[in-house]
């Protein structure tokens, strides 16, 4: 068994987690990812859909492919 001795100092100032490495590791791959920003104009266009769906105006899929003359039938 190893015994290993942390100093207070360390703990005191902030929290502290021991993860084996390949976890870690694994961690930091996440790392890498690149998080998606929205632009303006996307979140404007979120902000109007969050209203419509609040206020019942949104349709179902049938009802988007009949509009969209998809579906063959009327």
């Amino acid at each position: 068994m190893n015994i290993i001795t942390i100093p207070r100092k360390v703990v005191q100032e902030d929290d502290l987690v021991v993860v084996p490495r390949k976890e870690y590791e694994s961690l930091l791959s996440f790392k890498k990812i690149q998080e998606f920003e929205p632009t303006a104009m996307q979140k404007e266009a979120l902000v109007r859909a969050e209203s419509n769906f609040k206020h019942k105006k949104t349709l179902s899929y049938n009802e988007l492919v009949r509009k969209l003359g998809f579906g063959g039938r009327s």
